[in-house]
């Protein structure tokens, strides 16, 4: 058993999310959201170093003392898998690792809306799960996958960095592609993948221009193609989708994506106040004709009031989404207004208003 694996188990056993390493501190675990000191020594930068390259395979040790930065996933059995990131800072090596638990949720474990779960019957198109860093967009896309791969009978190709849940083959065929391990780049293995017959593809992360664009493409030509984003509403993501790409070739990608775009689930992670745990507030939106319309016509600021009035397609705002939790007392008023989009309509939940100097 290696040295780090105490821990994981510690932080197994307290229901924490991250494990921070950082040379010079005591170690620190995440719980619901904030970051709590561990009982220990603090961390010098050669003894963490050995701690963390006990688990760390020789090549990512080489990357890592080469460039700075590594990403690469290690499991403990019996326990859970941890997306570990290595990071050279100011005073030596520093590592931040996430829990992946072993165990897919479904959708309505997770206490999803049930039209998440249809997303998995979809033919064809582009889904996208988009949030800040932490914010469940994995787990949520898991619970996808993990409906598709029960009920259908298809390929379905995961591409990430590093391989997060792993998904056993149950009707569907399932196979789990690494970058930097099973192929060089997310556009390297999104082009292979259109002549490796899938029906699903999932890009863990659509982080530039050609990754985007294949993305698209895949979906507007048969296959379902899923996806993350860290944006944090559905009108944003869409804009940030045409944004990348060259001023005179927005156009033809507003047509495109208009065409191939079936939903965006945008989410935002809440500290639960009635237990403990924590509970994801959902944007979605489900790409009727009237939305693609907006889209096709540069009338993304009329996006969240077609998803106001779309309810009867499973639409909902991620501030009707916080109000909804806010009235049932599963979160803190202040959380509320910190995270909503429309802070005027939490207001009047807070004892005490904060003045906010930039929305004056």
């Amino acid at each position: 058993m290696a040295q780090i694996d105490a821990f994981f188990k510690l932080m197994n056993e307290q229901g924490a999310s991250d494990l921070h390493l950082v040379s010079g501190q005591q170690p620190a675990i995440r719980i619901r959201g904030e970051m709590e000191r561990v009982k220990y020594d603090t961390l010098e930068n050669e003894d963490l170093k050995k701690m963390l390259y006990e688990i760390t395979p020789e090549h990512k040790i080489k990357i890592f003392e080469e460039t700075g930065d590594v990403d690469f996933a290690y499991e403990v059995p019996g326990l859970a898998r941890y997306r570990a990131n290595y990071f050279q800072q100011k005073y030596g090596s520093a590592a931040v690792f996430r829990e992946i638990p072993s165990k897919i949720l479904t959708a309505e474990q997770l206490g999803l809306p049930p039209v998440i779960t249809k997303l998995a019957s979809l033919p064809r198109g582009l889904v996208l799960v988009t949030g800040p860093t932490g914010s469940g967009k994995s787990t949520t896309l898991a619970a996808i996958i993990d409906e598709a791969n029960r009920t259908r009978k298809d390929h379905i190709i995961t591409i990430e960095d590093p391989i997060e849940f792993v998904h056993e083959s149950k009707s569907c065929i399932v196979n789990h592609r690494e970058v930097g391990l099973h192929t060089k780049t997310f556009t390297a293995a999104l082009r292979g993948a259109l002549r490796e017959d899938p029906d699903i593809s999932l890009v863990g992360e659509l982080r530039d221009l050609e990754t985007i664009s294949l993305a698209v493409e895949a979906a507007s030509t048969g296959h379902l193609v899923f996806g993350t984003l860290h944006t944090t509403s559905a009108a944003k993501t869409v804009d940030r989708i045409i944004e990348v790409f060259p001023s005179e070739e927005q156009s033809q990608i507003r047509s495109t994506l208009a065409d191939g775009l079936r939903a965006v689930v945008a989410q935002v992670l809440f500290k639960r106040m009635d237990k403990s745990g924590r509970c994801a507030a959902l944007e979605i939106m489900i790409a009727t004709p009237a939305v693609r319309n907006l889209i096709r016509e540069a009338k993304t600021f009329q996006l969240p009031s077609m998803i106001q009035t779309g309810k009867k397609y499973g639409m909902q705002t991620l501030d009707d989404s916080i109000m909804a939790f806010l009235q049932k007392g599963w979160i803190s008023p202040d959380e509320a207004y910190t995270k909503a989009n429309d802070k005027v309509k939490f207001r009047p939940f807070l004892k005490a208003p904060p003045v906010d100097f930039t929305e004056v």
